[in-house]
C-alpha cells in the first residue's frame, strides 16, 4: 500500500462498511475531519477508531462523499458522540436528508437501513475546502450514484474516490437499476480522474493504490462490458444487494432472505426490468446459487452464512 501524507489515516473497512479517512494537521492540534462514517450496525467500530487515532481530542468535521447507506450509516452515532461536529454533504440529496425521504435516499429500495442523521453544510463541486493539513478541491463525480463527489488534494494528488473508482471497477450504477441512463456517467468520471492524475487513489473500498492508469483501464474494460449488456450489470447489482444484506446479518435462514429479496423494491424492479424470464422466487433462488458457488455464502442447515 502506497504511504499517505502525514495527517492522513487510511481505516480500511470491508464492503458492509466503507472505507474511513481521518485527516488532521501536522501538529495534531487543529481541526479533525472524517471523510465517510460505514454503515450503521458497524457504528460502535467507528467511533472506536475515530477515538482511538484522535486520543481523546474532538472530532471537528464529517463529510460525506456521498449518501448510500454504507458511506454515512456512522453519520448519526458520530454526531451524538460529537456535538459540535459539522457535518457537510454533496447538495443533490440536501431537500431529502431535510424530509429524511428514505426512498430518495435510496434506503427503501435498497431494504438497507440509515439513523437519520442532519447536516450543517454542502460540499459544493468547484469549490476547495481546508481539511487537516490538505486543501482539498470538491469535484462531481456522477455515476454510481448522480450526487457523489470527489476529493481531491493536488500538491500531494491524492485522491479520495468514493465509489466512482476501486482497484478493479466501481460500485454498481443505482441510477441504471432505476431505468435512468447513467453508464456515460461513469465514464465521464474516470475521464475526469484521468486527468486529475492522482498519483495515490484512496477508494471507497479497498485498499490505497498508486497504479492508476491500469485501474482506470480495468473499470473501462468493466463499464464496457456493462453497456454491451446491461443484463450483466444488472445481475451483478442483484449479488451485490443480497450479499449486503447477509454482510449485515452474517447469517438468516434461507427462506427469509428470499422472501426480503420478494419485498425490496429493487430486486422487484431489477426482475421486472431484465429476469421476467424466471418466476420471481426462481430468480431469488438462483442469486443464492450464485454466492454459494463463488463462496461469498454457505449452507448450515436452513440458514445462509456470509463468508
Amino acid at each position: 500500500m502506497p504511504c499517505l501524507p502525514a495527517g492522513v489515516v487510511l481505516f480500511e473497512r470491508g464492503w458492509l462498511s466503507s472505507n474511513n479517512l481521518l485527516l488532521t494537521d501536522l501538529r495534531g492540534t487543529g481541526p479533525a475531519a472524517l471523510v465517510d462514517s460505514g454503515y450503521c450496525t458497524h457504528a460502535a467500530q467507528t467511533l472506536a477508531l475515530v477515538d482511538q487515532a484522535l486520543d481523546g481530542a474532538p472530532l471537528d468535521r464529517l463529510l460525506n462523499t456521498h449518501l448510500h447507506s454504507d458511506h454515512c450509516g456512522g453519520n448519526a452515532a458520530l454526531q451524538q458522540r460529537y456535538p459540535a461536529l459539522q457535518t457537510a454533504i454533496p447538495p443533490g440529496q440536501a431537500q431529502a436528508v431535510r424530509d429524511w425521504d428514505a426512498h430518495a435516499l435510496s434506503y427503501a429500495p435498497t431494504g438497507q437501513l440509515c439513523p437519520r442523521f442532519h447536516f450543517d453544510s454542502l460540499l459544493q463541486p468547484g469549490q476547495e475546502v481546508a481539511l487537516g493539513a490538505g486543501h482539498w478541491q470538491v469535484h462531481a463525480a456522477p455515476g454510481h450514484d448522480p450526487h457523489a463527489v470527489l476529493l481531491f488534494e493536488p500538491s500531494w494528488r491524492l485522491l479520495v474516490a468514493g465509489d466512482a473508482l476501486w482497484h478493479n471497477g466501481f460500485g454498481v450504477v443505482f441510477p441504471e437499476l432505476e431505468g435512468a441512463s447513467a453508464f456515460a456517467e461513469v465514464g465521464a468520471s474516470l475521464d475526469l480522474i484521468e486527468r486529475l492524475a492522482p498519483a495515490t487513489v484512496v477508494p471507497g473500498h479497498g485498499g490505497a493504490f498508486d497504479d492508476v492508469g491500469p485501474a482506470l483501464e480495468r473499470a473501462r474494460r468493466r463499464l464496457d462490458g456493462f453497456v454491451a449488456a446491461p443484463r450483466k450489470h444488472a445481475l451483478y447489482a442483484a449479488k451485490v444487494l443480497l450479499k449486503f444484506k447477509l454482510l449485515e446479518l452474517q447469517s438468516i435462514p434461507e427462506a427469509e432472505l428470499l422472501a426480503w429479496a420478494r419485498r425490496t423494491p429493487y430486486f422487484q424492479t431489477l426482475h421486472a426490468r431484465h429476469f421476467t424470464d424466471a418466476p420471481m422466487d426462481a430468480w431469488g433462488l438462483a442469486l443464492v446459487e450464485d454466492l454459494l458457488r463463488s463462496g461469498a455464502a454457505a449452507r448450515e442447515g436452513t440458514l445462509l452464512v456470509n463468508r
